[in-house]
């Protein structure tokens, strides 16, 4: 299925107080010009649309003041089959708002289908010779998107903070060198020019979950997010934070399982497989996840890499490094590049054997 906005990206929800979704579906025989027809009159009474075409059925989403919604005559339309509320608190990011899962683009490819998407590289981007090195190893083994940190967030001050602009121009450069889209994280919103000018998808840590107005920010942009589960958030608290990113306009958002803080203390985290499937039943987004950081300890990111596919999971993002021992930052659980290409092989069977690719 594909999906196309009614609109240009712009702000759709934190404008309206209460702000409602309502969910039209045509009739099977609705003809072009009634949905098109449905789309105007929508507009014509203020409201906001977003349309997803189906094989049989088209679903639009109608977004505005829950007054304003409710007092429209939306099921006297011709061609409207039914209307009903999202009566979820993520009413943008709830599966019943497309009625289908919604593919994100990072460059030219497309994270949510069929194809198990890999997301690899370093912690942190160190130099020239490091990043384009292991992006040229990863892309070798299978990975379609390279990841890297120009901004690192870490829990002393005194550790290695990340190479800031001149981190993304290498990532820019690794980019160049292997055709590779970038994703990097961006942690504050003064960075969010800067970031965009070298990157294809911008990447929120999980301590910045709910960092509201950096939420806000990355949702008026163009590039798709990438939002990683906090630590110590619920399944319903990434998905409220997901909202306020398609509330500003920005429908580009797949969310990533990082591994959330349990009482277990052998592995870094507890890598939670228990969201992936909820997510996909909760959301129209796809799902990533970081068996890196789940579990922190390289022998095992494999397995767990494997797990996820097995579970569901869109993408999986895992780190590499050509000298773990020197890293600057997570050397302990990054993959050597002949770990990785196994790791591709391993997952590339699990997808097949699940009927993905």
């Amino acid at each position: 299925m594909r999906q196309k906005s009614a609109l240009p990206a712009r702000r759709i929800g934190l404008m309206f107080s209460p702000f409602s979704v309502m969910i039209i579906v045509t009739k099977p025989d609705a003809t072009d010009d009634q949905i098109q027809h449905i789309v105007n009159r929508i507009h014509e009474w203020g409201l906001r649309t977003e349309v997803s075409h189906g094989a049989v059925r088209v679903v639009i989403g109608v977004i505005g003041p829950e007054d304003l919604i409710r007092e429209k005559p939306l099921a006297a339309i011709p061609g409207v089959e039914s209307v009903t509320p999202v009566l979820k608190p993520y009413k943008l990011v709830a599966h019943e708002f497309r009625g289908t899962h919604s593919p994100v683009n990072i460059g030219d490819v497309a994270v949510g289908g069929k194809e198990i998407v890999i997301m690899s590289g370093p912690c942190s981007v160190e130099s020239r010779e490091q990043i384009v090195s292991i992006a040229r190893d990863v892309r070798n083994a299978g990975a379609t998107i390279l990841r890297g940190g120009a901004f690192k967030p870490r829990t002393s001050p005194y550790s290695f903070q990340g190479l800031g602009v001149d981190g993304l121009k290498l990532l820019a450069e690794a980019r160049e060198a292997t055709g590779l889209p970038v994703i990097t994280e961006i942690m504050d919103t003064k960075q969010l020019e800067e970031v965009e000018a070298y990157a294809d998808c911008l990447q929120i840590g999980a301590r910045n979950m709910q960092n509201f107005s950096l939420l806000k920010e990355v949702g008026r942009s163009k590039l798709p997010v990438m939002l990683k589960r906090g630590m110590s958030a619920t399944i319903k608290d990434l998905l409220m934070s997901a909202e306020y990113i398609l509330a500003e306009g920005n429908f580009n958002v797949m969310l990533c399982e990082r591994g959330i803080r349990t009482f277990e203390t052998y592995t870094r985290n507890t890598l939670d497989l228990n969201a992936i499937p909820v997510l996909k039943a909760e959301t129209h987004l796809p799902v990533v996840v970081d068996p890196t950081h789940g579990i922190g300890l390289r022998e095992h990111v494999a397995p767990m890499a494997a797990a996820a596919v097995a579970a569901g999971a869109d993408a999986l993002m895992i780190e590499v490094h050509n000298s773990p021992e020197l890293a600057k930052s997570d050397g302990e659980q990054a993959l050597l590049p002949d770990d990785f290409a196994d790791l591709v092989r391993r997952v590339r069977a699990v997808a097949q054997a699940v009927g993905r690719c």
